[in-house]
């Protein structure tokens, strides 16, 4: 029968139970010991005595809804209680006293119930105000948990802790590590991380084209879960402090959001399947934190916004600790300390990302937007000189920037890189800027002067020495390849036919070629288009949407067919949405103007052979409407190139 209530350890001494003297005295002595000691006596739970003795007292809610305040000094705990036991029953002896103290041990339950929610407060502001210890003594035949009692993962260390006790004492056999389980551990974690490999490899495959790529991604996923196994290690409240933000926020900014999503869906599954972190709280906090981080970058192009990643990711924190609030799933208690530990973790992780970002730019070989911006300050010396030396290339490049990011824009390409590597595209012809007709004042063209090969020879040098000029000024090489690409291996036309003209040879068309290579990105196949379309389109006369779109339409053509574009991920739909937002842009850019009388005698042309047709009066003035003479545009061959200086279309 003793086995039979779970005391093995009294079923030895069967012989004093035989005893009516014995268990007479049992008897007396188990109802001194509930009569005198009952009212306080507690459950053994460090944590409550802590908050308890800190709080000096307990108040007690009795059945008939009477209440008393109780002195924490007369409450007994644990050990405490037992001692009080022994000298309550009086004399007796060791063996006695051991039996007595072990039927208290099994049977004896407080008769308090913890209420939690009017003790929340006071046990959280207990636990910030006095160190968390752990290690209770305990004694034989003290119950650590009850049957069908939840095993809290307080309660899990002390079972562990007592384990590994007894093995020390060699109570029990040490059965050493569980292979299996940490096999089947290692077999989950595989899988999950598995998952976000697989879909890289069909979805993102450069990424395993660059070993700095996978390393990074590798370093940032193991960072992660060092703090993460530092934290298992500290109390249970600390979780969320887990810096998933701080792996999201570079994978988003360097590559992009979706990639980062997916990376923090995975990583939140793996933290939920590691046993200190094993709740659906802990997996939904760091899913939906990693999932504001990989969706907030789209709302931030500046590193001086780095608030606002910490503002987006510490709501996302807040909202979910709501939720399982009012689930009831944390104590109220609670929530404000996991609030400022988000806020905390959230304000740790984006500073730091953001500050590591041009070491992981720089490690990688990729340019942010935050970078790209930084490269548009007008102020750097490469433009700033630009601006300055050859004023109408630089106003000729701004023209140009607007036409490629809204064509890049329209099919979904990187419109910020092509405004930008636009604005360095032609930095090399502030070296001899007379040389560009964008510079020529007064038409005085020097190239009227020079050889054919000299010629081409010069209007080829501002993009090699462009390029130079590039790269020893530390421009990102995303930017830099603009110089060379945005031309190609195009023939520079106009001084090939001029050559053939005047000299008996034939002369060799690699002279008279930009060295390339051809366009390899959307955007610059797109900067090599608008760099044509607009040099050729300041020489239209009558520039009408119609006529606009033809000469759009010839010059895509002819880079087509010259198979400049041959190398370009563009595809023919592409090319459509391209020339329609040409179109719309230079149509804006030709938008017609009033003729005011005020300075009509400097707008109008200082050639009496030119006459100017009146148009109809506009209503309600006596001021008519210019309208430029028609002129019929020159053809354009897919040979020429409208921005070598001296083609056709005057670019």
């Amino acid at each position: 029968e003793l086995r039979a209530e779970g005391l093995d350890s009294l079923a030895a001494q069967a012989d004093f139970f035989l005893d009516p003297l014995n268990l007479q005295f049992l008897r007396r002595a188990t109802e001194a010991v509930v009569r005198e000691l009952t009212d306080r006596y507690l459950d053994p739970d460090s944590e409550l005595e802590e908050a308890i003795l800190s709080a000096g007292a307990i108040q007690v809610r009795r059945a008939d809804q009477s209440e008393e305040t109780l002195d924490a000094d007369l409450l007994l705990w644990g050990t405490e209680f037992y001692n009080e036991a022994r000298a309550s029953i009086g004399p007796s002896t060791s063996e006695t006293q051991s039996i007595v103290q072990s039927l208290l041990a099994h049977f004896f339950e407080s008769p308090y119930s913890f209420e939690v929610n009017p003790t929340g407060v006071a046990r959280a502001n207990a636990r910030q105000s006095i160190p968390v210890t752990e290690g209770d003594s305990v004694v034989v035949g003290e119950v650590f948990v009850s049957q069908g009692n939840q095993i809290t993962p307080f309660r899990y260390r002390a079972l562990r802790a007592h384990q590994a006790a007894l093995q020390a004492a060699g109570r029990i056999p040490d059965q050493g590590r569980d292979w299996g389980s940490e096999l089947g551990s290692f077999l989950l974690n595989l899988l999950l991380l598995g998952v976000f490999g697989v879909l890289i490899f069909f979805y993102r495959p450069e990424v395993y084209r660059s070993y700095r790529w996978v390393f990074l991604l590798s370093f940032l996923v193991a960072v992660y879960f060092l703090i993460g196994a530092g934290i298992s290690s500290l109390q249970d409240e600390y979780w969320p402090f887990l810096p998933i933000a701080f792996v999201i926020l570079p994978v988003a900014i360097l590559w992009d959001g979706r990639m980062a999503l997916i990376l923090a869906v995975v990583l939140g599954l793996v933290t939920g399947a590691q046993e200190p972190f094993g709740t659906f709280q802990i997996l939904a906090f760091t899913v939906m934190g990693g999932a504001a981080a990989a969706l907030s970058a789209r709302a931030v192009r500046r590193r001086s916004q780095t608030w606002i990643f910490i503002a987006l990711i510490t709501l996302a924190y807040t909202l979910v600790l709501t939720a399982f609030l009012l689930k009831g799933a944390i104590q109220p208690g609670d929530v404000l300390l996991f609030i400022v530990f988000a806020a905390a973790n959230a304000t740790a992780s984006a500073i730091l990302a953001m500050g590591f970002m041009p070491v992981f730019e720089w490690f990688t070989g990729i340019t942010t937007d935050q970078t790209l911006l930084e490269w548009a300050d007008p102020n750097r010396p490469l433009l700033k000189s630009l601006s300055l030396e050859a004023s109408g290339t630089y106003a000729h490049t701004i023209s140009v920037a607007n036409l490629a990011e809204a064509a890049a824009t329209a099919i979904g390409a990187n419109g910020l890189l092509a405004r930008i590597g636009i604005y360095y595209h032609d930095v090399g012809k502030m070296l001899k800027p007379q040389y560009f007709v964008e510079n020529q004042p007064g038409g005085k063209n020097p190239h009227d002067k020079l050889k054919p090969h000299t010629s081409a020879s010069i209007v080829r040098e501002h993009v090699v020495e462009g390029e130079k000029m590039a790269r020893n000024e530390g421009v990102p090489d995303v930017i830099a390849r603009f110089i060379p690409e945005h031309h190609g291996t195009q023939l520079i036309g106009f001084f090939y036919e001029k050559a053939k003209e005047e000299s008996e040879e034939e002369p060799d068309p690699a002279d008279f070629r930009y060295p390339g290579p051809k366009p390899q990105s959307k955007e610059t196949a797109i900067a090599m288009l608008a760099d044509s379309i607009e040099s050729a389109t300041r020489a239209m006369q009558d520039p009408s949407p119609e006529r606009i779109g033809e000469l759009i339409q010839t010059i895509v053509d002819g880079k087509i067919q010259d198979g400049q574009l041959s190398e370009a991920p563009l595809t023919l739909r592409e090319l459509g949405l391209i020339q329609e937002q040409f179109v719309k842009v230079v149509s804006g850019m030709f938008h017609h103007r009033l003729d005011y009388p005020a300075t009509r005698h400097i707008t109008e042309s200082p050639d009496p052979k030119v006459e100017t047709p009146e148009a109809e009066p506009v209503e309600g003035t006596d001021d008519p409407k210019k309208v430029p003479p028609k002129a019929e545009q020159l053809p354009l061959t897919p040979s020429d190139d409208p921005e070598n200086g001296q083609g056709p279309n005057g670019g």
